[in-house]
């Protein structure tokens, strides 16, 4: 089973296989898609990104026909409800059935929802926590209507902020994280980023922010009299043109580090509010040259790119080179991979 993750710019897939106590990376592509395919977290040309995953799975060359896909930000709903620790599953099931009306603002032919017992609840030990995902069913057969067109089936439907957590418990253990600690990830995406904040392998706390990676592009554009090809030197490791670090780059960065620092003051005014000990910067626009540094000493706290690919292996087939400069862009994809292969 492969993890496909659709976003605004471009699709990426990626297949896992365990290695001993590891993984290794034996598929990985992106394709690109086109302007206005993908927005505000819904598929609006399922012809054009279901042919940009088939591109991307052909290149891939997977032979896998399952993938994991997911819905994210407005388009799915989550919530932890306590219910009494004595009920079976059938029970459990037929209570939220009758309570998620009070969560889902919508009829309930027109969700698709699913459900996980977390465990007893830490207040009260005659309760579990379960934790309710609900997600409008049209967002659902849209994706699967797009792996169709690829020739996959989507066997799991996940929820963006738990597929990000799940890829980051590669890097709690690689790194050592304590359960208890605390940190987060900022996928910065071409339009939006989303601020994910994981304790214990959990997300426990979720936002869209309106900023993303598209505004150096635009600029770089501009500027240059540039394509948007051209425009993305950069990310190919070219030369930039003259005066692009000082009068394009180093505005971009300082951009992106005040809108991180408004998404941070979201969080520590949030009821979930805890200290931070890292920061990830994920997505695309992550790897601009010295960001994760200007962060940290703008902001004064730990910040690292992202990179739960960090010291798999690569089966001979997947060039070094190449996936060197998408790392960040493939949390997602990592996090639904692993269902794959958990």
């Amino acid at each position: 089973m492969i993890g496909v993750d659709i976003g605004t710019s471009s699709v990426k897939v990626l297949q896992l296989s365990r290695a001993g106590s590891s993984y290794r990376v034996e598929h990985v592509a992106v394709e690109p898609l086109p302007e206005g395919a993908y927005a505000e977290h819904s598929i609006n040309k399922i012809d054009e990104v279901g042919e940009a995953l088939k591109a991307a799975v052909k290149r891939s060359g997977t032979k896998a026909k399952h993938c994991a896909i997911a819905v994210s930000g407005s388009a799915v709903i989550t919530k932890i409800i306590n219910l009494p620790s004595d009920l079976g599953e059938d029970e459990i099931e037929g209570q939220i059935e009758i309570e998620a009306g009070q969560y889902i603002p919508y009829p309930r032919d027109e969700v698709s929802l699913d459900f996980e017992v977390l465990g007893k609840s830490g207040r009260n030990a005659d309760l579990v926590e379960i934790l309710l995902a609900a997600s409008k069913t049209e967002y659902v057969d849209a994706r699967q209507a797009v792996a169709e067109m690829a020739g996959l089936t989507a066997r799991v439907v996940d929820v963006e902020a738990f597929a990000i957590a799940n890829a980051f418990e590669l890097v709690r253990k690689r790194e050592a994280i304590d359960d208890s600690s605390v940190i987060a990830v900022l996928d910065i995406g071409d339009v939006r980023s989303s601020l994910n904040v994981l304790r214990g392998g959990r997300s426990i706390y979720y936002r869209d922010h309106p900023f993303g990676g598209r505004d150096l592009r635009e600029e770089t554009m501009r500027r240059y009299g540039l394509d948007e090809e051209q425009s993305q030197f950069w990310k190919r490791g070219e030369e930039p043109p003259a005066g692009f670090d000082d009068e394009v780059l180093e505005p971009y960065r300082q951009n992106i580090i005040q809108q991180i620092g408004r998404a941070l003051q979201f969080f520590s005014s949030s009821r979930d509010y805890a200290s931070i000990g890292t920061l990830y910067l994920a997505g695309g626009g992550a790897a601009v040259e010295g960001l994760a540094e200007a962060v940290s000493g703008e902001l004064g706290m730990n910040a690292e790119i992202a990179d739960p690919l960090k010291n798999l292996k690569l089966a001979p087939r997947i060039s070094a080179g190449a996936l060197e400069s998408i790392r960040p862009s493939l949390v997602t994809a990592t996090g639904l991979a692993l269902r794959g292969v958990q």
